[in-house]
Order: structure tokens, then C-alpha cells, then sequence
């Protein structure tokens, strides 16, 4: 193909200008000039034609040192580096790789590497509430796919290796016609892998892996929360023929606890409080997540809701050496199954002024708030 014109006005780029520079001026003026937003129109159709076979040229860096050297004499018939003009062999197909390679996969339709890759996997693991304080080591059992033993995975009997495919000749994409484009499709003899196996393995029926349950070790770390995921990378089913397996994702969550709740780093604990305590005050000592004690100390007229806080006796922060608060919830509890001294004594204090606004001052105070509204609505 002539060209009468410098590739880099073509593109408009200056000589200097970068790989970057020249492919986001290239996927421009490509789309600015493409046929199918210009139809009917030569002219945008010989630019557009002009414009990809200055790409090629100046996307390598051999040629691109060629074209600055000789210009457009290089690749004229037998010039240095001389293709012979055209696409570069490329056809529409790698022109809109280029254009989208970034949207539909870096890459696509190059080749057979990562093709067949194994599928990755979840499991789903209850653990308790002290695995998730302390960390833990368990085992698991996982149904998947292994690679076959009998063929060492290759899905050829005797372990023979595969031979090219000779429908795509390796490439695991083949090209057909359709219109003004070239349109690439995976292989369907080999299934994108360009690879063929003359006698498939008779255990996996060649595709080099059997359904077998693993058993797989597992360090669950200190601190995990309910929806933590592990990964363990390759665990997950064999992938065919050789191809690398997936990974296998591990999503953890907490049993409930008898007597704590979670949030985050902190734990909460509703304490049940005798009556007497609450109101004379005392100490108490209560469990901890570490399964230690904590004592603490009760004031005088302590109320049902009171929270009292343990520094750094809640959770394990994971990864770190810090931990969480405790706040344990005071829960007065009502005397139950008086005997009749009991009963006299109660009623003894009642008669002293137990009910009275110094010794009942919640109590009092919401008689006096429905006191007042029950005046309002006489009015």
C-alpha cells in the first residue's frame, strides 16, 4: 500500500511520542474513519486502510526503528523489514483487538495459555466463637476435580502428549468470513487449547481429571469475622489436560454464643444482678471471652441497662496484637419465691418510703409525666 503521507501525521502524534501515545491516537482516528460510520464514503474507507498500516508499522518497535531510519522505503517490496504492505498480516480482527483488547480481555484469542483453567470453588465453615477469639487448625473435605493419575493429566492414555491441533494449528482460535470483518471464534475441535489427543485416557475420558473428595488442611487466623474469606490458591478443581487449577474460597461463619454477642471487635454480655447488690452495690465476677474472670465493681442503685466496660478483654483484632472492649450489661432481677419474712421485710421498706421519689426516682418521675398528661387532656 502507498503511503504519500508521514505515519505520524497520519496518526497525529509527534515522532517522540510514546507506545500509550500512539495506541489512544490510533483507537481515535481508527473509529473516527471506520467504514461502518462512513458508508459509502472511499475517501474515510483509504484513510481507514492508511491509518491501521500505520499502526502496525509504528507498534513495533523493529519497524517503528525502521520507518525512522528509511521511511516509507522499508517496507516498499524487499526494503528492510518489508512486509509487503497491507494489514501486516493482521487482518480486521486483530485491528479490533486493539481497539477493544482492554474491554474484552488483554490479550484474547492469542494463543491457548490460561485456556481450561479449573473452576475455583466455595466452601462454606461454621466455626465457634473461641475459634474465632484464638485462631484454629482444622481439616476439610472438598468434592472436586483432581488431576488423573493414570494419564498424570495430560487426558492421553499411557500419559502420551497431546499433538497440535489441525483445525487452528495450535492457536486454539480460528477465523471466518463474514462480511468486511474477519470474525474469530474459539476452536471447536480443541476447545480453545490447541491441543489434540489421539487416545483419551479411559479413567477421565481425556479431559485429565477424575471427581474425588480432598481433604485439605486450614488455619482459620485469630480475630476472623462472620463473612471472613479465605483464599487457598490452586485448591479448587484441576483444571483439563495440565491447565492450572482454580482456587478454592473458604467463607467462615460464627456459631451463636450462649452468653456473648459480637460486634466487631467488641463483646457484649447481659449479666443477671441481685437485687440487693444493685441497690446496696457489691462486686461481681463475670466470664470473659478468653475464658478468664473479670471482676467488677456494682455501685449503690445500679439499674437495669447500666453498662460497665472492660478494656481489652473483647476480640482478637485480626492480624494485629490489639483487642476489643467487654461491656457487660447490668439485668436487675426481680426477687422470686419470697418466704414470709421475706414478704414482711419487703413491705416493712415500702412502709419506710420505698416507694417514694428519693428511693424510686424513675418511677416517680413517670407518674408525674402521665400525671401531667392526663391534666392536659382534661383541659
Amino acid at each position: 500500500m502507498a503511503q504519500d503521507k508521514d505515519l505520524y501525521d497520519l496518526l497525529g502524534v509527534a515522532r517522540n511520542a510514546s507506545a500509550d501515545e500512539i495506541k489512544k491516537a490510533y483507537r481515535k482516528q481508527a473509529m473516527q474513519d471506520h467504514p461502518d460510520r462512513n458508508p459509502g464514503d472511499d475517501v474515510a474507507a483509504e484513510k481507514f486502510k492508511k491509518v491501521n498500516n500505520a499502526y502496525d508499522i509504528l507498534k513495533d518497535e523493529e519497524k517503528r526503528a525502521a520507518y525512522d531510519r528509511f521511511g516509507h522505503a522499508a517496507f516498499e517490496q524487499g526494503g528492510p523489514g518489508g512486509s509487503g504492505g497491507g494489514f501486516g498480516g493482521g487482518g480486521f480482527s486483530d485491528i479490533f483487538e486493539e481497539m477493544f483488547g482492554d474491554f474484552v480481555g488483554a490479550g484474547g484469542g492469542r494463543g491457548s495459555q490460561g485456556r481450561g483453567r479449573g473452576a475455583d470453588l466455595r466452601y462454606n465453615m461454621e466455626i465457634s466463637l473461641k475459634d474465632a477469639f484464638h485462631g484454629s487448625k482444622t481439616t476439610i473435605n472438598v468434592p472436586t476435580a483432581i488431576p488423573c493419575n493414570d494419564c498424570s493429566g495430560t487426558g492421553s492414555a499411557g500419559g502420551a502428549p497431546p499433538v497440535t491441533c489441525t483445525t487452528c494449528h495450535g492457536h486454539g482460535r480460528v477465523r471466518a468470513q463474514s462480511g468486511f470483518f474477519t470474525v474469530e471464534r474459539t476452536c471447536p475441535a480443541c476447545q480453545g487449547t490447541g491441543q489434540m489427543i489421539k487416545v483419551p485416557c479411559r479413567s477421565c475420558g481425556g479431559g485429565g481429571r477424575v471427581q474425588r473428595e480432598k481433604t485439605l488442611n486450614v488455619t482459620i487466623p485469630a480475630g476472623v469475622e462472620e463473612g471472613t474469606r479465605i483464599r487457598l490458591a490452586g485448591e479448587g478443581e484441576a483444571g483439563m489436560r495440565g491447565a492450572p487449577s482454580g482456587d478454592l474460597y473458604i467463607f467462615l461463619a460464627i456459631k451463636p454464643h450462649r452468653l456473648f454477642q459480637r460486634d466487631g471487635a467488641n463483646i457484649y454480655c447481659k449479666v443477671p444482678i441481685p437485687m440487693t447488690s444493685a441497690a446496696l452495690g457489691g462486686a461481681l465476677d463475670v466470664p470473659t471471652v478468653d475464658g478468664s474472670r473479670a471482676r467488677i465493681t456494682i455501685p449503690a442503685g445500679t439499674q437495669t441497662g447500666n453498662q460497665f466496660r472492660l478494656k481489652k478483654k473483647g476480640m482478637t483484632v485480626l492480624r494485629t496484637d490489639a483487642r476489643g472492649d467487654m461491656f457487660v450489661q447490668a439485668a436487675v432481677e426481680t426477687p422470686v419465691n419470697l418466704s414470709a419474712r421475706q414478704k414482711n421485710l419487703i413491705k416493712e421498706f415500702e412502709k419506710e418510703g420505698g416507694s417514694t421519689a428519693s428511693t424510686s426516682p424513675e418511677s416517680a418521675s413517670f407518674f408525674n409525666k402521665v400525671k401531667e398528661l392526663w391534666e392536659d387532656l382534661k383541659e
